[in-house]
């Protein structure tokens, strides 16, 4: 059977296991082994246990999970609500400030747990029965949240890059840093167009003015209390903050950072919070052993996917096939974009990018493009999958948290956040030192 015709047949048993239910990695594995099966017979399965050994037998993956503990102490914690808290006090004053503040925590927060879903749940859990209470629009106040969620594998220090550069054998630290300027720049598209729809909306522009002076009497009240909550976050900031000067001033390697970074947040939540009992502990460790587990097991099955399309020069076929289009290599690009937009509707950002990047690295480097200007293309486009449908997790996570907004409207008020998304990675096309200045200029 020719590579071509074989391709085809994997990726629609694939397409087909995922349908019905099929957990990804199950999913994954199960084609790959069928497939080496059927071209190399049983001899194969020898391989297929060491492949599967040796894709996560690697130091650097300790990363993954120290990461995620990291974040699960922060997410598990009330440093979310702190977080909030202080925000409100400093941006209430803006138009839309009370929507804006929730994007502003949800970057910050980002930041703290690397996790999408964490971030919309935690800030969403207090955010939108606020805004709700304040007048603001359903819509305004699921979207907000649901796009601010996704920040999470943008801003660092974030589990996808990670993922992304030990996949494409990149440097962590420079990936990390070629987040930061895009995520912020993403950040501040969000928030303006919220302050628009807030405008839009009517009667929402500026909370402050509804009842002004009793919002006023409000604030000075709460300010003692919210002055408190942001000095309980500042030691979870600094830690942050450490871990990638760590990182970007070669101090230490990313494993290294990141078990020092779990260790210290762990304690900063023990100690600031007074977590002594054994319950809120346990899930801290059950979240981030069953979340690194389903990673690893994700990564170990893409990674025999990737060899089974290798060892059927499936992979060969469709990399030559693409390379010898003659066309503009934005025209590629384009291609490209719209391929991961569709493949992170379907599939959570870890999956689609163990599963393609074996295909598309040598496509882009051979087009001229910078592998860290693209991860940061790619993670964006994996981000809108996160808002649309069908999958899209935290439109879920935020229907999960208020229940009484109809999907419907959680997805209208999140689809102009997606659209932010698009135009972000438009800039960085034509910019694209929007990602790669910030890297050059401190790492060279």
């Amino acid at each position: 059977m020719d590579p071509v015709t074989l391709g085809i047949i994997v990726a629609v048993a694939l397409i087909a296991l995922m349908a019905i239910g099929t957990p990804i990695a199950f999913a994954l594995g199960g084609v790959s082994l069928l497939a080496l099966l059927y071209d190399r017979g049983l001899p194969e399965l020898t391989y297929f246990g060491e492949t599967f050994y040796h894709s996560i037998a690697v130091f650097g993956f300790v990363a993954i999970p120290m990461f995620i503990m990291m974040g699960a102490a922060v997410a598990s914690s009330p440093t979310g609500r702190d977080l909030y808290r202080s925000l409100d006090l400093w941006m209430g004053r803006l138009p839309a400030g009370l929507a804006v503040s929730n994007i502003g925590a949800c970057s910050i927060f980002a930041a703290l747990s690397g996790s999408s879903p964490a971030t919309c749940a935690a800030i969403g859990k207090m955010g939108i029965p606020e805004m709700r209470a304040r007048g603001y629009p359903d819509g305004v106040a699921a979207g907000c949240i649901a796009a601010g969620g996704t920040l999470g594998i943008l801003i660092p220090p974030s589990v996808t890059m990670i993922i992304y550069g030990i996949a494409s054998e990149t440097s962590i630290g420079r990936l990390f840093i070629a987040g930061i300027v895009p995520g912020f720049m993403l950040a501040g598209l969000f928030m303006a167009w919220t302050i628009i729809a807030c405008k839009l909306a009517g009667g929402y522009a500026n909370p402050m003015a509804q009842g002004a002076d009793k919002l006023k009497a409000t604030v000075k009240a709460n300010a003692d209390t919210n002055i408190k909550a942001l000095i309980r976050v500042l030691p979870f900031l600094a830690v942050v903050a450490g871990i990638l000067f760590a990182l970007y001033g070669g101090v230490a390697t990313p494993s290294e950072a990141a078990g020092v970074g779990a260790f210290l947040c762990l304690a900063l939540a023990i100690l600031i919070y007074r977590m002594w009992q054994i319950g809120p502990i346990k899930l801290i460790m059950r979240d981030s052993l069953r979340e690194s587990v389903m990673i690893m097991l994700v990564i170990a099955c893409a990674e025999i996917f990737a060899y089974a399309l290798s060892s059927l020069f499936i992979t060969q076929t469709v990399a030559g096939a693409i390379a010898d289009l003659e066309v503009n290599r934005w025209v590629l690009m384009g291609v490209i974009n719209v391929f991961l937009l569709v493949a992170g509707f379907f599939l959570p950002p870890v999956a689609v990018i163990v599963m393609t990047a074996p295909i598309l690295l040598p496509i882009i480097l051979a087009a001229n493009f910078d592998p860290y200007w693209f991860a940061v293309v790619l993670t964006i486009n994996l981000e809108i999958g996160l808002i649309t449908p069908p999958v899209g997790l935290n439109l879920f996570i935020i229907k999960g948290i208020a229940p009484d907004i109809s999907l419907r409207n959680i997805l209208m008020g999140s689809l102009p956040y997606a659209l932010c998304m698009v135009l972000a990675i438009v800039l960085l096309c034509f910019f694209p030192g929007l990602a790669l200045w910030l890297p050059d200029l401190i790492m060279g």
